[in-house]
């Protein structure tokens, strides 16, 4: 049996100078106290010290004087896509129940499946250009203002929908402005409140 032992340590020895060096070798109580979060307990007949994988750091490298989050006209792609897909989602529920409640009269065939499809496709393409073009005015005028002012924050948010609001009724007439500056100014004061609701109680708000 101590034969065995020794040979088995010998030919381990040996395949360990071959490969440049034995194995470091750590106790049960050393490898206890060595933290693996996130990770599954590694093998002690490794050759790799486990304390240099454990990270204590963060995960990305962002390159200097770039911000932790995304910038504004970073997220214009998401907020313009978005707003497109959720308009043409509404629209096309919207166009249903128009059409359902339109031919109701009507039996079930072909002109009525016909109609119903046009009303759902007319409001899903209506609605989905009104939202993005809606986002794509809230986000050009908020690049702009984080421009000029060299900050990003609530006062850029509220705004950039204010005046997206009044831009997009410009053709209204002076009350059709009012109505949209007010309703852009409702609607981002509302998220910026949200936004800010964890601070407001106290608590660390949650970032993105």
């Amino acid at each position: 049996m101590d034969n065995n032992s020794s040979g088995s340590s010998g030919f381990k020895g040996g395949l360990g100078g071959m490969f440049g060096g034995g194995a470091p070798e750590y106790s049960n109580t050393e490898l206890a106290g060595v933290p693996l979060t996130g990770m599954s307990p590694l093998s002690p007949y490794l050759n790799v010290d486990p304390r240099y994988l454990v990270q204590d750091t963060d995960e990305f490298i962002l390159p200097m004087g770039a911000s932790k989050t995304r910038g504004r006209f970073e997220l214009a792609f998401f907020t313009i896509g978005g707003c497109c897909i959720t308009g043409a989602a509404f629209g096309a529920l919207n166009g249903l129940r128009m059409g359902l409640k339109e031919t109701r009269d009507m039996t079930w065939s072909k002109p009525r499946n016909v109609q119903i499809l046009n009303l759902i496709s007319r409001q899903g393409a209506s609605w989905a250009n009104t939202l993005g073009s809606v986002a794509l005015l809230y986000s050009v005028v908020g690049v702009a203002i984080e421009k000029a002012r060299g900050a990003e924050d609530d006062i850029n948010t509220i705004t950039a929908g204010t005046l997206a609001g009044m831009l997009y009724k410009s053709t209204s007439g002076l009350r059709g402005v009012a109505r949209g500056g007010l309703a852009g100014l409702a609607l981002t004061g509302l998220y910026a409140l949200y936004n800010n609701w964890d601070h407001l109680k106290g608590s660390a708000p949650t970032r993105y």
